[in-house]
């Protein structure tokens, strides 16, 4: 049961809170002012605070402030009256997750309240799993982890923990650029192999008649240029895990091959006569369809079968755009030391120029991107300015040339045009499918979960929310 503490000086306002959040199945300990709010903290810290901005003595900012002191990972909700916006959002830059504005219902409270349990939820996972990572494969896996706190990153997750317990085959799909090594070495470490070595293959860069030697290894003499026995990555994974990326790229002459180690797990030597036996847990991945390869007539039915027995999809960036504030300053801290010492972050129309690109490279091309615009920055934050050419907005400049919408201008600067403009194709999309969230995100050619990011971004209702 997820502990909550409230804080504020109106009986009222503090009592209601607690009430309704103890209703909705939370533990709640309301008090009266900061100071004791932070002593109830430092004997058992609670998973969300919630904080009156405006109190006497201890205001909701020293709150903040002192409890990201003791507690970085603080999660903190803000209470604020009408007009005290600009606090509130000081609050947020010290810490504070979000702000509440009053008056609001017992509906909204629990809204925000889920929302934030949810976020602290993932960001403990993502700190446990990464953790574990570093400390048992730092060199290998330094500064590789997933980063995010959408759904699907969080159901990701979750099936990453199940499927590494097990010994099962497991097979990844996703376009280039999602990630798909950085999920394999984390089923390797969190593996009960995770001190056997992890071998990872990129099948596309090996030419195809060194293919066979590079995987199951070659004894003297067997080709030209054999002048000494060579072992294969298979050997080289016994005990640990053999990761084999864009598999969808081997031949059907190796597809054979490989469906024998997978079933027997012995194989022989390129020239040699002696069965090798191996204990290898494989890991495939590919950004191609496998059935549908196979329908084609490119890719053994029996491999696929041998390869698919624990699928896991990995999702492109544009169908997570609510982890491009986290994904932006996880590069930032990773490549700042040695790029850019004086960049701290990016500025808020540095992240709706990322927010409006559909990023076709996923999070390889983001982490290029910031990369380059760490190089090239001046200031202490990242900029539009910074950014890649392409990545500014450039492709809509035709349209506005044509008159379809007004030039940018100081009155009207071009993100905020941008914005208007996503706006207005969403409103008029959840018209289209009277109000259906399901059938908007279909017409507007989106994942569910980014519609519901963007509509709780622009404060859109539907019908369903009705």
């Amino acid at each position: 049961m997820p502990r909550i503490l409230v804080i504020d000086d109106h009986e009222s306002m503090r009592e209601g809170m607690a009430v309704t959040l103890k209703k909705a199945g939370h533990e709640v300990t309301a008090v009266r002012d900061g100071r004791t709010g932070i002593a109830a903290w430092d004997k058992s810290p609670f998973e969300l605070v919630i904080s009156d901005l405006k109190m006497d003595g201890m205001d909701g900012l020293e709150v903040v402030r002192t409890l990201r002191e003791r507690a970085p990972e603080a999660m903190i909700l803000m209470v604020t009256a009408h007009g005290s916006i600009e606090v509130a959002v000081t609050a947020m830059r010290e810490g504070a997750f979000d702000f509440i504005e009053k008056p609001f219902t017992p509906d909204v409270l629990r809204a925000r309240v889920e929302k934030a349990l949810e976020v602290a939820s993932s960001r403990a996972r993502t700190e446990k799993l990464e953790a574990r990572v570093n400390a048992i494969e730092q060199d290998a896996a330094r500064g590789q982890t997933l980063v995010g706190e959408s759904e699907a990153i969080r159901k990701l997750l979750g099936q990453i923990e199940r499927a590494a317990a097990t010994t099962a085959t497991v097979h990844l799909h996703g376009e280039s650029g999602t990630g798909k090594e950085v999920v394999a070495r984390l089923l390797h470490a969190l593996s009960p192999r995770r001190d056997g070595p992890f071998i990872a293959v990129h099948c596309a860069s090996i030419p195809e008649t060194l293919l066979e030697s590079e995987l199951f290894g070659h004894e003297k003499g067997a080709f030209t240029g054999a002048i000494r026995r060579k072992l294969g990555r298979f050997e080289l994974a016994d005990g640990g895990t053999l990761f084999l990326d864009e598999l969808g790229e081997i031949p059907p002459s190796m597809q054979v091959h490989l469906l024998r180690v997978l079933q027997e797990r012995t194989f022989t030597r390129v020239g040699g006569e002696k069965e090798v036996s191996v204990d290898v847990r494989v890991i495939s991945a590919t950004h191609r369809d496998l059935r549908a390869e196979v329908a084609a007539g490119r890719f053994r039915e029996d491999l696929m079968y041998r390869l698919l027995v624990v699928p896991l999809t990995l999702p492109p960036l544009r169908d997570r755009p609510e982890d491009l504030p986290a994904l932006a300053a996880h590069f930032i801290a990773r490549h700042g030391p040695r790029l850019n010492r004086r960049v701290t972050g990016l500025s808020p129309e540095a992240l709706r120029a990322l927010g409006r690109y559909a990023w076709p490279g996923n999070v390889r091309e983001l982490e290029n991107c910031i990369e380059q615009a760490l190089v090239f920055a001046e200031g202490a934050v990242l900029t539009e300015a910074d950014l890649p050419s392409h990545i500014q907005g450039q492709t809509l400049r035709a349209t506005l040339k044509a008159g379809a919408l007004p030039l940018p201008s100081g009155e009207h600067p071009l993100p905020e045009i941008l914005e208007s403009l996503e706006k207005q194709l969403i409103e008029k999309a959840l018209e289209d499918a009277k109000g259906v969230k399901a059938e908007t995100a279909r017409l507007l050619g989106i994942k569910a979960s980014a519609l519901y990011y963007k509509l709780e971004k622009y404060g859109l209702t539907t019908r369903e929310d009705a």
